[in-house]
């Protein structure tokens, strides 16, 4: 079948008798326009199938009301709760969300940050692929340069400059090793993200000191992946098939507890034999009458405070920089 060819304004033009100029201004400037002669244009580009070109009608206005917002995992149900948030705030504000999942890949977030700028949006809202200290991506130079308001949300690059809304990774790890010492839990497996995660060595910390306070020797060993469920699926099997059944598993975020729960059931591990706890709400977790401690953060606090500290930029490019801490709570 052969490729329907674009319609454009000259088409229109060509098809109502009047110069391009006025065909344009009628879509531009509708105002500038007799109504009688608008509708007739209108008609025109019903009937020819004529669609307008959003992202030159863009540039041409100059009226920014884009605002990009890059994740590294769309399907984390972390992420996609905050994305609710920040689309609910951006649209009380009459911007629009031009969002990139970049799975995980430091290519995809170079060019991510390159589409943006060439859409010339408004801000951005960023969660890295890494939060290692040595990840020091070479589009930072081109967001400073084009002065555009950034604001880091959980997953932070090792700069001073941005605004960022992060989480009490620290406070997190440690109610779980509360929950876990109050449970008289001395061996616990941890799955976790990279080991140069600030955000693992945060949450890690917190668990020692909730062990060291209570004067409890903790027997830990830990197995990093990528907070995704695929990795803490392979280490939770290969962990079984080597060794006994831990008496407690802490999962790092919602999808590596998920992961070692599907392993455990896959092995025939009973969930009286092992206490599985982890960081993040389990979505639905309830209706199958499964109890795991978590700590939890209120992730619409955090879209909404993200969006809010870019507004704030947008408005005013001058104001300083700041960070939001989102705390956390446990529940079972």
């Amino acid at each position: 079948m052969a490729r329907r060819s674009k319609v454009t304004i000259n088409d229109i033009a060509r098809h109502v008798g009047m110069t391009n100029m006025t065909v344009s201004r009628a879509f531009q400037d509708p105002d500038k326009v007799k109504p009688e002669t608008r509708e007739k244009i209108l008609a025109a580009a019903r009937e020819l199938g004529y669609v307008p070109n959003a992202f030159a009608s863009h540039l041409r206005s100059r009226k920014n009301r884009l605002i990009g917002l890059v994740t590294a995992s769309v399907d984390n149900p972390f992420y996609s709760e905050v994305i609710k948030a920040i689309s609910r705030a951006a649209e009380q504000h009459d911007y629009t969300i031009m969002l990139i999942d970049t799975d995980g890949s430091p290519e995809r977030e170079e060019v991510a940050i390159e589409t943006l700028l060439s859409y010339q949006v408004a801000g951005v809202i960023l969660s890295p692929v890494s939060d290692d200290a040595a990840y020091q991506p070479a589009y930072l130079e081109r967001l400073r340069a084009a002065k555009l308001p950034v604001v880091m949300l959980d997953r932070i690059l090792d700069v001073k400059d941005f605004s960022r809304v992060v989480l009490d990774n620290r406070l997190a790890g440690r109610l779980v090793g509360e929950a876990l010492v109050n449970e008289g839990i001395r061996q616990v497996l941890v799955l976790t993200g990279p080991r140069g995660s600030r955000i693992t060595q945060h949450r890690l910390s917190g668990l020692k000191e909730a062990y060291d306070s209570a004067g409890i020797p903790l027997r830990l060993e830990q197995r990093p992946g990528d907070y995704t469920l695929q990795p803490a699926y392979r280490d939770m099997a290969d962990f079984l098939r080597h060794s006994k059944v831990p008496e407690a598993v802490f999962g790092f975020n919602q999808l590596i507890t998920l992961g070692a729960m599907r392993a455990l059931h896959d092995a025939h591990v009973s969930r009286d034999d092992v206490l599985v706890a982890g960081i993040d709400r389990l979505p639905y977790a309830d209706i199958f009458d499964v109890s795991v401690p978590c700590a939890v953060h209120d992730t619409y606090r955090a879209g909404h405070e993200a969006f809010h500290l870019l507004f704030e930029q947008i408005k005013d490019p001058t104001v300083a920089g700041r960070e939001v801490v989102v705390s956390a709570s446990l529940m079972h």
